[in-house]
Protein backbone atom coordinates (compact mmCIF):
# COMPACT_ATOMS: atom_id res chain seq x y z
CA UNK A 1 0.00 0.00 0.00
CA UNK A 2 1.28 3.53 -1.21
CA UNK A 3 1.90 5.93 2.00
CA UNK A 4 2.25 9.66 1.51
CA UNK A 5 5.72 9.92 1.91
CA UNK A 6 6.05 7.34 -0.63
CA UNK A 7 3.68 9.23 -3.01
CA UNK A 8 6.22 11.00 -6.02
CA UNK A 9 6.47 14.80 -5.24
CA UNK A 10 4.57 16.52 -8.03
CA UNK A 11 6.54 18.60 -10.65
CA UNK A 12 6.02 21.97 -11.15
CA UNK A 13 7.75 23.54 -14.22
CA UNK A 14 8.41 27.18 -14.36
CA UNK A 15 7.80 29.33 -17.87
CA UNK A 16 9.12 32.14 -17.45
CA UNK A 17 7.05 35.61 -17.57
CA UNK A 18 5.03 36.50 -20.73
CA UNK A 19 5.91 37.87 -24.02
CA UNK A 20 4.17 40.96 -23.11
CA UNK A 21 6.59 41.30 -19.87
CA UNK A 22 9.84 40.18 -21.02
CA UNK A 23 9.51 43.13 -23.67
CA UNK A 24 9.01 45.88 -21.33
CA UNK A 25 11.82 44.63 -18.96
CA UNK A 26 14.06 44.14 -22.64
CA UNK A 27 13.04 47.75 -23.64
CA UNK A 28 14.03 49.24 -20.05
CA UNK A 29 17.11 47.74 -20.50
CA UNK A 30 18.14 49.35 -23.82
CA UNK A 31 16.78 52.99 -22.81
CA UNK A 32 18.02 53.02 -19.76
CA UNK A 33 22.01 53.57 -21.19
CA UNK A 34 20.57 56.06 -23.07
CA UNK A 35 18.96 58.24 -20.24
CA UNK A 36 21.38 58.03 -17.51
CA UNK A 37 24.36 59.37 -19.70
CA UNK A 38 23.60 63.12 -19.99
CA UNK A 39 26.37 63.15 -22.69
CA UNK A 40 24.91 60.59 -24.93
CA UNK A 41 21.25 62.52 -24.72
CA UNK A 42 23.20 66.04 -25.75
CA UNK A 43 25.02 64.80 -28.88
CA UNK A 44 21.62 62.89 -29.78
CA UNK A 45 19.55 66.35 -29.84
CA UNK A 46 23.10 68.13 -31.14
CA UNK A 47 22.88 66.30 -34.01
CA UNK A 48 19.67 67.18 -35.40
CA UNK A 49 19.88 71.25 -34.49
CA UNK A 50 23.27 71.06 -36.09
CA UNK A 51 21.22 69.50 -39.36
CA UNK A 52 19.09 72.75 -39.45
CA UNK A 53 21.48 74.94 -39.23
CA UNK A 54 23.34 74.22 -41.76
CA UNK A 55 20.97 72.74 -44.23
CA UNK A 56 18.91 75.70 -43.93
CA UNK A 57 21.80 78.32 -44.77
CA UNK A 58 23.41 75.82 -47.77
CA UNK A 59 20.28 75.12 -49.51
CA UNK A 60 18.20 78.41 -48.23
CA UNK A 61 18.78 79.64 -51.84
CA UNK A 62 16.48 76.49 -53.60
CA UNK A 63 13.70 78.58 -52.26
CA UNK A 64 14.76 81.26 -54.77
CA UNK A 65 14.88 78.59 -57.92
CA UNK A 66 11.07 78.23 -60.16
CA UNK A 67 10.90 74.95 -59.24
CA UNK A 68 10.52 75.53 -55.46
CA UNK A 69 6.90 75.38 -54.36
CA UNK A 70 5.73 79.24 -54.52
CA UNK A 71 4.94 80.55 -50.78
CA UNK A 72 6.84 78.32 -49.24
CA UNK A 73 9.83 79.16 -46.59
CA UNK A 74 12.60 77.29 -47.13
CA UNK A 75 12.58 75.96 -43.38
CA UNK A 76 9.08 74.81 -43.49
CA UNK A 77 10.48 72.73 -46.91
CA UNK A 78 13.66 71.72 -44.86
CA UNK A 79 12.08 70.39 -41.26
CA UNK A 80 10.19 67.33 -42.43
CA UNK A 81 13.79 65.84 -43.96
CA UNK A 82 15.31 67.06 -40.57
CA UNK A 83 12.95 64.52 -38.85
CA UNK A 84 13.29 61.97 -41.63
CA UNK A 85 17.28 61.97 -40.77
CA UNK A 86 16.63 61.68 -37.12
CA UNK A 87 14.39 59.02 -37.43
CA UNK A 88 16.74 56.76 -40.24
CA UNK A 89 19.36 57.72 -37.83
CA UNK A 90 17.84 56.04 -34.62
CA UNK A 91 16.89 53.01 -36.37
CA UNK A 92 20.65 52.72 -38.16
CA UNK A 93 21.99 52.96 -34.48
CA UNK A 94 19.45 49.97 -33.45
CA UNK A 95 21.78 47.78 -35.38
CA UNK A 96 25.00 48.70 -33.48
CA UNK A 97 23.08 48.04 -30.57
CA UNK A 98 22.77 44.58 -31.43
CA UNK A 99 25.86 43.58 -32.85
CA UNK A 100 27.03 44.71 -29.83
CA UNK A 101 24.65 42.23 -27.43
CA UNK A 102 25.74 39.57 -30.31
CA UNK A 103 29.46 40.17 -29.23
CA UNK A 104 29.17 40.37 -25.33
CA UNK A 105 27.77 37.71 -24.78
CA UNK A 106 24.38 38.86 -23.66
CA UNK A 107 22.07 37.22 -26.13
CA UNK A 108 23.81 33.97 -25.51
CA UNK A 109 23.08 34.49 -21.56
CA UNK A 110 19.35 35.04 -22.64
CA UNK A 111 19.23 31.78 -24.55
CA UNK A 112 20.18 29.71 -21.37
CA UNK A 113 16.48 31.82 -19.57
CA UNK A 114 13.12 31.12 -20.51
CA UNK A 115 13.25 34.42 -22.76
CA UNK A 116 11.81 33.79 -25.84
CA UNK A 117 13.81 35.37 -29.19
CA UNK A 118 11.08 37.00 -30.40
CA UNK A 119 10.77 39.35 -27.21
CA UNK A 120 14.06 40.66 -27.59
CA UNK A 121 13.65 41.93 -31.30
CA UNK A 122 10.12 43.41 -30.44
CA UNK A 123 11.69 45.27 -27.45
CA UNK A 124 14.89 46.28 -29.28
CA UNK A 125 12.30 48.14 -31.50
CA UNK A 126 9.90 49.32 -29.11
CA UNK A 127 12.92 50.85 -27.87
CA UNK A 128 14.06 52.43 -30.15
CA UNK A 129 10.39 53.63 -31.44
CA UNK A 130 10.48 55.53 -27.84
CA UNK A 131 14.37 57.43 -28.66
CA UNK A 132 13.12 58.09 -31.89
CA UNK A 133 9.50 59.77 -30.68
CA UNK A 134 11.54 61.85 -27.59
CA UNK A 135 14.15 62.73 -30.07
CA UNK A 136 11.53 63.89 -33.25
CA UNK A 137 9.82 65.94 -30.23
CA UNK A 138 12.49 68.15 -29.44
CA UNK A 139 13.38 68.17 -32.91
CA UNK A 140 10.00 70.28 -33.68
CA UNK A 141 10.15 72.13 -30.58
CA UNK A 142 14.30 73.37 -31.39
CA UNK A 143 12.11 74.26 -34.95
CA UNK A 144 9.72 76.31 -34.28
CA UNK A 145 11.64 78.16 -30.90
CA UNK A 146 15.36 78.90 -32.45
CA UNK A 147 14.59 79.06 -36.72
CA UNK A 148 10.73 79.89 -36.39
CA UNK A 149 9.18 77.00 -38.47
CA UNK A 150 5.58 77.35 -38.62
CA UNK A 151 4.07 75.55 -41.02
CA UNK A 152 0.26 76.38 -42.74
CA UNK A 153 -0.75 72.85 -41.05
CA UNK A 154 -0.37 73.99 -37.57
CA UNK A 155 0.52 71.61 -34.74
CA UNK A 156 -1.89 68.78 -36.19
CA UNK A 157 -0.13 69.12 -39.63
CA UNK A 158 3.29 68.42 -37.64
CA UNK A 159 2.25 65.65 -35.32
CA UNK A 160 0.84 64.17 -38.44
CA UNK A 161 4.43 64.84 -40.28
CA UNK A 162 6.32 63.31 -36.75
CA UNK A 163 4.39 60.40 -36.64
CA UNK A 164 4.89 59.15 -40.40
CA UNK A 165 8.86 59.82 -39.64
CA UNK A 166 8.48 57.35 -36.96
CA UNK A 167 6.69 55.00 -38.81
CA UNK A 168 9.53 54.94 -41.50
CA UNK A 169 11.92 55.02 -39.19
CA UNK A 170 10.23 51.64 -37.31
CA UNK A 171 10.43 50.02 -40.73
CA UNK A 172 13.98 50.75 -41.63
CA UNK A 173 14.66 49.69 -37.87
CA UNK A 174 13.46 45.84 -38.24
CA UNK A 175 15.64 45.85 -41.88
CA UNK A 176 18.54 47.25 -40.08
CA UNK A 177 18.29 44.75 -37.04
CA UNK A 178 17.91 41.90 -39.82
CA UNK A 179 21.42 43.31 -41.25
CA UNK A 180 23.02 42.79 -37.64
CA UNK A 181 22.29 39.76 -37.24
CA UNK A 182 23.53 38.68 -40.74
CA UNK A 183 26.47 40.72 -40.39
CA UNK A 184 27.83 40.28 -36.50
CA UNK A 185 29.93 42.65 -37.00
CA UNK A 186 30.36 46.22 -35.69
CA UNK A 187 32.68 47.78 -38.01
CA UNK A 188 30.58 45.91 -41.41
CA UNK A 189 26.89 47.39 -39.78
CA UNK A 190 28.42 50.87 -39.60
CA UNK A 191 29.88 50.85 -43.05
CA UNK A 192 26.60 49.55 -44.48
CA UNK A 193 24.66 52.08 -42.48
CA UNK A 194 26.31 54.96 -43.51
CA UNK A 195 26.48 54.31 -46.97
CA UNK A 196 22.50 53.35 -47.13
CA UNK A 197 21.55 56.34 -44.95
CA UNK A 198 23.84 58.59 -47.12
CA UNK A 199 21.96 57.28 -50.51
CA UNK A 200 18.53 57.36 -48.84
CA UNK A 201 18.65 60.65 -47.36
CA UNK A 202 20.51 62.97 -50.20
CA UNK A 203 19.29 60.93 -52.85
CA UNK A 204 15.53 61.97 -52.27
CA UNK A 205 13.38 65.01 -52.19
CA UNK A 206 14.68 65.84 -48.72
CA UNK A 207 16.49 69.01 -49.71
CA UNK A 208 15.57 70.24 -53.11
CA UNK A 209 13.00 69.60 -55.22
CA UNK A 210 13.59 65.76 -57.36
CA UNK A 211 13.11 67.63 -60.40
CA UNK A 212 16.10 70.22 -59.78
CA UNK A 213 18.59 66.75 -59.49
CA UNK A 214 20.56 65.17 -62.06
CA UNK A 215 18.76 62.59 -64.21
CA UNK A 216 20.24 59.59 -62.69
CA UNK A 217 19.74 60.91 -58.97
CA UNK A 218 16.00 61.53 -60.02
CA UNK A 219 15.40 57.81 -60.92
CA UNK A 220 16.95 57.02 -57.35
CA UNK A 221 14.93 58.92 -56.20
CA UNK A 222 12.02 57.97 -57.84
CA UNK A 223 12.14 54.54 -55.91
CA UNK A 224 13.55 56.28 -53.16
CA UNK A 225 11.08 55.15 -49.79
CA UNK A 226 12.16 58.34 -48.37
CA UNK A 227 11.07 60.45 -50.90
CA UNK A 228 7.51 59.32 -50.62
CA UNK A 229 7.58 59.42 -46.91
CA UNK A 230 9.34 63.41 -46.83
CA UNK A 231 6.66 64.39 -49.67
CA UNK A 232 3.55 63.05 -47.88
CA UNK A 233 4.98 64.35 -44.31
CA UNK A 234 5.72 67.72 -46.33
CA UNK A 235 2.03 67.50 -47.26
CA UNK A 236 0.59 67.52 -43.70
CA UNK A 237 2.52 69.95 -42.33
CA UNK A 238 1.73 72.34 -44.82
CA UNK A 239 -2.08 71.53 -44.74
CA UNK A 240 -2.75 69.80 -47.52
CA UNK A 241 -4.94 66.32 -48.12
CA UNK A 242 -3.42 63.38 -47.58
CA UNK A 243 -2.31 62.37 -51.10
CA UNK A 244 -0.87 59.22 -52.99
CA UNK A 245 2.30 59.60 -51.20
CA UNK A 246 0.48 58.82 -47.98
CA UNK A 247 -0.68 55.49 -48.65
CA UNK A 248 2.83 54.31 -50.62
CA UNK A 249 4.62 55.50 -47.50
CA UNK A 250 2.41 53.31 -45.17
CA UNK A 251 2.50 50.28 -47.64
CA UNK A 252 6.51 50.31 -47.81
CA UNK A 253 6.35 50.61 -43.90
CA UNK A 254 4.05 47.49 -43.62
CA UNK A 255 6.60 45.49 -46.33
CA UNK A 256 9.83 46.94 -45.41
CA UNK A 257 8.92 45.91 -41.64
CA UNK A 258 7.56 42.66 -42.70
CA UNK A 259 10.21 41.62 -44.50
CA UNK A 260 12.78 42.46 -41.97
CA UNK A 261 11.36 41.01 -39.00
Amino acid sequence: MTTLQDAPAPTIAWRGSGVLTQVMVLAGRSLRPVFLDPTRVFFSMLQPLVMLLLFSQVFRSVADTPMFPKGVPYIDYLVPAILFMTATTVASESAVSMTNDLKNGVLARFRSMPVRPVSVLIARSVADLTRGAMELAIVLVLATVVFGYSPAGGVIGMVGALLLALAVGWSLGWLFLATATWLRATENVQALSVLVMIILQFASSGFVPVESLPDYIQAVAHVNPLSYGITAARNLSLGNAPDQALYITLLICACVSALGA
